[in-house]
């Protein structure tokens, strides 16, 4: 979670610290089109989305899912022991699944899309939802949220900044189809502050969906901690 969180910041998971080898992937996705290490990041996200659930699939499908790796090599191998995520989750509670939840990416602008040639945050949230899915849990995605309006640039402003920079700048079109379920999983490549998931899941609330929890790629030095 960020520290200090901004009002209406859904409980938060990140599967590693943004640094490294992690933040070399992210980028290379991000920026330079190497969507081919998409499958490595969706399990990152899967695995912290899991983590948040307090919920683990049975053996045979962890094993169609995962490969032959254990949950616990899964984890160590980012960052972050699976003994302490589940000490964690236990200690802030755990949010349970509906039976059907919607799974919704934080959108970019479409100048960014157009600028990548891609749209990452998208595929990410594709993805998680088919592997939760092929789990057993009632996952779907739901393009639940656009831009409303432009923002300036972000870097380099505080929290407090970024808060207000981003106030109002997403919605829940009136063109969007029905939400899949009462709730929403919201995901996206990396949080800083929780600036842009608070204003996220405001905009879900707004509309009637519930955003109780976010799942990232990655969290910068600023906002990750053990807990």
């Amino acid at each position: 979670m960020p520290d200090p969180a901004p009002p209406g910041l859904p409980d938060c998971w990140s599967a590693a610290p943004y640094t490294g080898s992690v933040r070399r992937l992210i980028l290379a996705y991000k920026e330079r089109g190497a969507v081919a290490v998409a499958g490595a990041l969706t399990e990152a996200v899967t695995l912290a989305a899991l983590t948040a659930f307090g919920w683990w699939p049975p053996p045979e499908r962890h094993a169609a899912a995962f490969g032959r790796w254990s949950p616990e090599r899964r984890a160590a191998a980012f960052g972050w022991p699976l003994p302490e995520r589940r000490a964690a989750a236990a200690a802030f509670g755990r949010w349970r699944p509906p039976e059907r939840f919607a799974v919704v990416p934080v959108p970019s602008s479409r100048r960014m899309r157009r600028g990548r040639g891609h749209d990452p945050v998208g595929r990410l949230a594709a993805l998680v939802a088919d592997r939760l899915r092929g789990l057993g849990l009632g996952a779907e995605l739901w393009l639940g949220l656009e831009q409303a309006r432009m923002v300036t640039d972000q870097a380099g402003l505080s929290g407090t900044e970024r808060a207000e920079n981003l106030a109002g700048s997403l919605q829940v079109p009136q063109a969007v189809k029905t939400p899949p379920g009462p709730c929403a999983l919201l995901v996206d490549d990396i949080v800083t502050t929780g600036a842009t998931l608070a204003e996220a899941a405001r905009a879900l609330r707004a509309a009637g969906v519930r955003a109780p929890l976010a799942v990232t790629v990655a969290a910068t030095r600023l906002t990750y901690r053990r807990s």
